[in-house]
């Protein structure tokens, strides 16, 4: 049944699937509220528009099944620009806060328009219709041209991860790109070669969803991202374009430019809270489509459970939120070819819809066992806001893990620490003490040393207090604890043994982390040596703080080439169909490791032991690998095994971190033979060397 509406031939609807969506050259628009008491779709010309076009109101006894509703109207096109008014109960007691004054967005729709003068502060009001909105725009998916793109598939033992800012990447007027590609999707594509030249295999991209930038202090830009307006919709700001259909295009031609060049591309994903934060908080979608349905409230139902720190918490495990998360992760592997997933705060969805931690998780068991998501890589920041901490113990068979105890271990120890030499051993073997009892694979553990949030590298052995003043928190926000040392000098220094420290620190980070059983991610810039100045929480600093600083590149060859070499050898390591479902307790248990001291066989494990050595003969016994690894501040000698398995050996040195580039590391096939069977190992160095067991042993490697 059709009829005449506002100029549109209309029919009554589906309540599937959920969204807009094209039927037989009809767009059907599908919403789900059950406390609303009407629902009206409006139309609008213009993104600067303040009154609609066109009014549809639907019909609770037409235009609804259930507590969908839905409608479908002929005669559209791809870019139209609409939004719902919903009228309900205003109740905050009762967890109501419908406001029919507002435009609110369609938590499906795939691009968001933004118009100039939006203000994000204005839709705190509850009431106040004169405040610029955002608005939904349709989108007819089936054009784009994939060219045959197809998911690389790569496996987490052939994983290098490089976590990126897409705007951050390419900003920095030295990045070479002309204005209007800096800290775009399609700037990224221009530095391609960069990545392909450094050698990674998958980019975690931080949150690309449309967020809204001004979450943040008076004056700041929301830099990170991690201020999700929609969940399905690109964002924005990181295309060439005002029109709001070219940044599908524009994502989709970088994945699958990055997909040419073998790279995966990860999103870093935000299920755990949206932009609307807590009750004094803007409304522009789930507040005023349903409150009581998409969040966690308080017994205080006029107030949010506020387990990701940022005022409000997701319903996650609420069934209609579960079905928009699926959809949402569907839409971005199906529709825009995403290979993989890190959920931000992950824990959090592990709660039910009182807040409290279960068990099984609904959303993650959907997540883990849905056909669509089969094959996609699934990584867990492991713990949220509120103190939940389940690093070692996230649900499911197949999820990875962000190992924050692999960050804090390696941190501590490499720094002097005592009493940390054990966990330093462990996090190097794969983290057996968390992963060894799941028999899960070596690659359980996701191995960081940092990460967007905290200090970079550079600043990691440069500060041991953060400089957040910048801010505009008066230094309150950022961790305090960051297990960092600044080898002597606070910040900048033209001190040449503060400066050669510091180096070989970055060198025993980065090499820790390459060599480390596990999948390694590595910091945008830390390849470079960038610094944030001491920021430790630069969430707020689109600037030259954050932005890639492609000068760093020349200036800092040296660890750049360090670093190449190190995922090289990573990516040629020792592996086989065999080794690719092993287990790491099977692993382990098939491996010969000799763990050793200053003197063989002899390892210091006391609580003041700040050394360690240790042999690995590899799976085939065609080569081993010696570890020596000094954390005093004096040199030590360490003795060197003469014979394995009772044959003699001959060694030949691959990384020495106190010597200076090109000595510091080498190809395999470029390692020069080592004379004796004693070696030292300067203050705060690592040294790895190699020899060939049998004929051609070292040969690929």
């Amino acid at each position: 049944m059709h009829r005449q509406q506002s100029g549109f031939l209309v029919h009554k609807g589906l309540s599937f699937p959920i969204g807009p969506s094209i039927h037989h050259e009809s767009f059907n628009f599908c919403l789900f509220s059950k406390n609303a008491e009407w629902v009206e779709l409006l139309f609008f010309d213009s993104v600067e528009d303040m009154e609609p076009s066109h009014v549809f109101r639907l019909d609770p006894n037409f235009n609804k099944t259930y507590h969908y509703w839905h409608i479908g109207i002929h005669g559209l096109k791809s870019g139209q620009l609409y939004g719902y008014r919903i009228q309900g109960p205003y109740q905050p007691e009762k967890g109501h806060r419908f406001d029919a004054s507002k435009v609110l967005l369609d938590p499906y729709s795939k691009a968001v328009a933004i118009p100039k003068n939006y203000n994000r502060k204005a839709l705190n009001k509850f009431g106040n219709s004169d405040a610029p909105f955002l608005k939904s725009v349709l989108v007819d998916l089936s054009t784009y041209d994939w060219n045959g793109d197809v998911h690389p598939r790569r496996p987490f033992s052939k994983t290098v991860i490089y976590e990126m800012h897409v705007g951050g990447f390419t900003k920095n007027p030295n990045s070479g790109l002309p204005p209007e590609k800096r800290g775009t999707f399609l700037g990224l594509i221009e530095k391609i070669p960069y990545l392909v030249d450094l050698g990674i295999t998958a980019v975690e991209l931080l949150p690309v969803f449309q967020f809204d930038d001004q979450d943040a202090p008076e004056g700041l830009t929301n830099y990170w991202g991690y201020s999700p307006i929609s969940f399905f919709a690109p964002h924005q700001g990181y295309s060439t374009s005002n029109d709001p259909l070219a940044v599908l295009d524009e994502f989709r031609d970088m994945v699958k430019a990055l997909h040419q060049a073998g790279i995966e591309v990860i999103l870093d994903v935000v299920f755990n809270h949206t932009s609307e934060n807590d009750d004094t908080g803007p409304t522009y979608t789930f507040r005023g489509i349903d409150n009581s349905i998409y969040y966690i409230l308080d017994e205080d139902k006029s107030k949010y459970k506020n387990y990701s720190g940022t005022g409000n918490t997701l319903n996650a495990n609420q069934s209609i939120v579960r079905r928009m998360i699926l959809s949402s992760l569907h839409f971005w592997v199906r529709d825009m070819h995403v290979d993989g997933f890190r959920f931000d705060l992950a824990s959090v969805l592990s709660r039910n819809e009182k807040g409290v931690p279960i068990e099984n998780p609904p959303i993650l068991w959907d997540i883990e066992s849905d056909p669509v998501l089969a094959g996609t890589k699934l990584i867990a920041e492991a713990w949220d806001a509120a103190g939940l901490y389940q690093v070692g113990n996230f649900t499911g068979d197949s999820w990875k893990e962000w190992n924050g105890k692999f960050r804090d271990d390696i941190r501590s120890f490499l720094r002097g620490d005592k009493g940390k030499v054990g966990l330093f051993a462990t996090r190097l073997i794969g983290s057996p003490d968390m992963y060894e009892k799941m028999n899960r694979e070596l690659e359980k553990s996701i191995n960081f040393v940092t990460c967007h949030d905290g200090f970079t590298l550079n600043d990691l052995v440069s500060y041991n207090k953060k400089r957040n003043l910048a801010n505009g928190e008066n230094n309150r926000d950022g961790h305090n604890d960051n297990l960092s040392w600044n080898c002597g000098v606070e910040g900048p220094t033209d001190n040449p043994k503060v400066l050669g420290l510091r180096k070989r620190q970055i060198k025993n980070f980065l090499a820790s982390n390459m060599l480390a059983l596990g999948a390694p991610m590595l910091l945008m810039g830390d390849e470079v040596c960038h610094t944030q100045q001491g920021n430790n929480n630069a969430y707020c600093q689109d600037n030259e703080l954050t932005w890639f600083d492609w000068e760093l590149v020349e200036k800092n060859a040296d660890i750049f080439r360090f670093v190449k070499i190190l995922i090289k050898k990573r990516l040629l390591r020792e592996t086989s169909k065999a080794t690719f479902n092993m287990s790491l307790r099977e692993l382990l248990g098939q491996s010969l490791i000799f763990w050793h001291g200053t003197k063989l066989n002899q390892p210091d494990w006391s609580e003041h032991s700040r050394s360690i050595a240790l042999t690995v003969l590899a799976l085939s016994r065609k080569f081993a690998t010696h570890y020596l690894i000094n954390a005093y501040d004096r040199e030590l000698l360490f003795q060197l095994p003469e014979n394995i398995e009772s044959k003699p050996v001959a060694w030949k040195r691959w990384i020495d971190t106190n010597l200076e580039s090109p000595e510091d590391i080498c190809l395999w096939a470029d390692a020069k033979p080592y004379v004796g069977y004693s070696y030292n190992v300067a203050p705060h160095s690592m040294v790895v060397l190699i020899t060939g067991l049998k004929e051609g042993g070292l040969n690929g490697q």
